[in-house]
């Protein structure tokens, strides 16, 4: 049986805090893709991006949920992922 999140109780009404990673731009680097952190709105690049921002974030705060970012358009991915639980949300 699959486990369900119990972290979904923190998910606010965010707003991305930039349309870039910050921290990337920061450092000179690049990104792969954007996560957003749906506790607080932190935009971040994802674990295949050289410096892994968003997980970064994650570790530094504990904010569990994070959201695909800037997919908005058709085909474009869109989901959550729990940090804590390891899987889709």
């Amino acid at each position: 049986m699959a486990k369900q999140c119990t972290h979904l109780d923190q998910i606010k009404d965010v707003k991305p805090n930039s349309q870039v990673c910050e921290d990337c731009i920061k450092e000179g680097s690049t990104w792969v893709a954007l996560r957003m952190c749906l506790i607080c709105g932190n935009v971040g690049c994802c674990d295949s991006s050289p410096n892994k921002h968003a997980r970064r974030h994650f570790n530094e705060t504990k904010h569990p949920i994070i959201q695909s970012f800037k997919s908005a358009g058709p085909g474009q991915e869109e989901w959550r992922w729990c940090y804590i639980d390891e899987d889709y949300v």
